[in-house]
C-alpha cells in the first residue's frame, strides 16, 4: 500500500475519533492531521535503496525532514523562552539545511538527532522520544521493528505524552488506531500485499 493510502486511512481514523469525542470543528482538523501522520510513521524505516519499491521516494522523506526542521523552529519560538527558544529555532534550521544534501539514512539519522535534543531543550518528553523513534528507525530494515507490537507501544507511549502536552482530548487515540491502520493494511492476509510484517518482534520473526 502506497504512502497515500496509509495518509487517508490514518486520516480517516482521526475523523472517527474526533466525531467520538465530539470535537470542535479546530480540534476535528487538528485530530485529523494527527491520525494522517500517524498512519505514515511506520514507513520511516525505509532503506534508501528500495526507493522505488516502498512507500516513500527519497524526495518525499526529505520534504518529511525539512518539514518537521520546519516545525520544530515554529513550535521553539511559541513554546520556548531565552536561550530554548533560539536554539530550538537553530536545532530546526540546521536541519532543514542538512537534509537539502544527505542520504536518506543519514537524514532521518540527523533528524533523529535534532527532535531528540529539541525536545531535550523544551523539556517535552514525547518531543525526545519522538527523536529516539526516527533515530531507530533510520538504522531497522524496512517492515520491522517499526511495523511490529513493540513499535506499537512505544508510539502509543509518545501520543500519551503529546496529549498531555498539548491537553487535546483524542490525541492518544487517533495516533495509536492511526499507526494501527498502518500495520493492519501492511499485513499478508490482504490480496494486494505480497509479503507482510513481522508483528511480534524480537519474539517472532514470522510474517502476518
Amino acid at each position: 500500500m502506497n504512502g497515500t493510502a496509509h495518509m487517508a486511512i490514518g486520516a480517516a481514523t482521526g475523523f472517527i475519533v474526533a466525531n467520538s469525542f465530539g470535537s470542535s470543528p479546530g480540534t476535528t482538523a487538528s485530530l485529523v492531521a494527527i491520525g494522517g501522520v500517524s498512519g505514515l510513521m511506520p514507513d520511516l524505516d525505509i532503506d534508501g535503496k528500495l526507493s522505488n519499491k516502498v512507500t516513500f521516494s527519497p524526495k518525499m522523506i526529505r520534504s518529511v525532514a525539512q518539514i518537521i526542521g520546519f516545525l520544530m523552529m515554529v513550535y521553539s519560538y511559541i513554546e520556548g523562552s531565552g536561550k530554548e527558544r533560539w536554539l530550538g529555532i537553530g536545532y530546526g534550521a540546521g536541519m532543514m539545511f542538512l537534509t537539502s544534501f544527505i542520504t536518506q539514512r543519514r537524514m532521518l539519522m540527523i533528524t533523529g538527532i535534532g527532535v531528540t535534543a529539541c525536545g531535550w531543550q523544551l523539556n517535552e518528553i514525547w518531543l525526545w522520544l519522538l527523536g529516539i523513534y526516527i533515530f531507530i528507525a533510520s538504522f531497522v530494515s524496512h517492515r520491522s521493528y517499526t511495523h511490529s507490537v513493540l513499535g506499537l507501544i512505544y508510539f502509543g507511549i509518545i501520543a500519551r505524552y503529546l496529549e498531555s502536552s498539548i491537553m487535546m482530548d483524542g490525541v492518544f487515540e487517533a495516533c495509536v488506531i492511526g499507526y494501527a491502520s498502518h500495520l493492519i493494511a501492511d499485513m499478508k492476509f490482504l490480496p494486494f500485499n505480497k509479503r507482510g510484517i513481522k508483528l511480534f518482534l524480537p519474539l517472532s520473526s514470522k510474517e502476518m
